[in-house]
C-alpha cells in the first residue's frame, strides 16, 4: 500500500503533494513501482495533529481520487474517518475505506455500508491529539484483539461482508516503543482473528528510536526491517512510503515462502 499524504503536516512528507497534480504523479509513480494499492489522505494523524475541517479535509482527497481513479487499475484508498469524506471519496473512486478510529465516528459506518466498499479498521485509544497519553495495558495484544474483534462484530452483525473487511493494529497510535516491538513479535496471535492484517511502521518514531534516526526520511532500512518482519509473520499488506525499496524486500519474503511449500 502506497502513502500518498495531500497534507501540509503529515510527518514524514507533509506539504510535498498537497497540490493534486504533485499527488497525483508521485501516486502514478508508485504504482509504476510495484503499490498494488494506493492510499490518499487528507489529515496528519502523526501524535498531537489537529484535525482539518471536513471541507478542508475532502478537498484534499476528492480531486486526486477522482483523476488517479480514471488512470489506475490498481484499488484506491481513502485514509478517512468522517462521514462526509468517506462519501465523497468513494463516490469519486475510492473502494477502500482506511480507518484509524474504526468506524466510530458518527455516521463513518452507514457511510461505508452504502459505499458497499471495504474496509480497514485499526486499534487506537483516543484520538491524535491525545493518544500517546492513553498507553497503560495490562496485556497489549489481548486487548488489541478484544477491540478489533468487537468492531468486526459490529460490521458483520449490520451486513458487512466478512470478505471486505481488514484490520490494523496500528503501530504507533497509542503505543510506545515498547508497545510497538512487542506487537510485532506477537503479530502472529492476531492472524486467530480471521481477518486480513494491514501493518503500518514505515519511517515511524520507534523506527528512528531504535536507529537513531531523526529525519523520517532516513529510516529506510529500519522500515524495510519492519517490513520484512511484519509480512514474514503473517501481514497481508504493508503500508509504506519507500514503494520500490519495500516491494523487492517483501519479494524475498515471498521467495523463500515458496521454497517453504515446494
Amino acid at each position: 500500500m502506497g502513502i500518498v499524504n495531500v497534507t501540509p503536516d503529515s510527518f514524514s512528507d507533509g506539504g510535498r503533494f498537497l497540490q493534486p497534480d504533485a499527488a497525483v504523479d508521485y501516486a502514478l509513480r508508485l504504482v509504476e513501482e510495484g503499490a498494488a494499492i494506493i492510499d490518499v489522505g487528507g489529515e496528519s494523524t502523526r501524535p498531537g495533529a489537529v484535525q482539518p475541517s471536513e471541507e478542508t479535509e475532502i478537498r484534499r482527497v476528492v480531486p486526486v481520487i477522482e483523476r488517479l481513479a480514471a488512470d489506475l487499475s490498481v484499488p484506491i484508498s481513502v485514509d478517512t474517518s468522517r462521514a462526509s469524506v468517506i462519501r465523497a471519496a468513494t463516490r469519486a473512486g475510492a473502494s477502500v475505506v482506511n480507518d484509524i478510529r474504526a468506524l466510530r465516528e458518527p455516521g463513518a459506518f452507514d457511510a461505508v455500508l452504502e459505499a458497499d466498499c471495504a474496509v480497514c479498521l485499526m486499534h487506537m485509544r483516543g484520538t491524535p491529539r491525545d493518544m500517546q497519553m492513553r498507553t497503560d495495558y495490562r496485556d497489549l495484544v489481548e486487548e488489541v484483539s478484544v477491540f478489533l474483534r468487537k468492531r468486526v462484530h459490529a460490521c458483520v452483525d449490520s451486513g458487512m461482508a466478512p470478505n471486505r473487511i481488514m484490520l490494523d493494529p496500528g503501530f504507533g497510535f497509542s503505543k510506545t516503543l515498547a508497545h510497538n516491538m512487542e506487537l510485532l513479535r506477537r503479530l502472529p496471535e492476531l492472524l486467530d482473528l480471521g481477518y486480513p492484517l494491514l501493518v503500518g511502521l514505515s519511517r515511524k518514531a520507534s523506527i528512528g528510536l531504535i536507529t537513531g534516526r531523526d529525519r523520517p526520511r532516513d529510516r529506510l532500512a529500519g522500515s524495510l526491517a519492519a517490513a520484512v518482519i511484519a509480512a514474514w509473520l503473517g501481514a497481508s499488506i504493508v503500508r509504506a512510503h519507500d514503494v520500490k525499496d519495500t516491494v523487492e524486500a517483501l519479494a524475498i519474503v515471498s521467495a523463500v515462502r515458496e521454497g517453504d511449500k515446494a
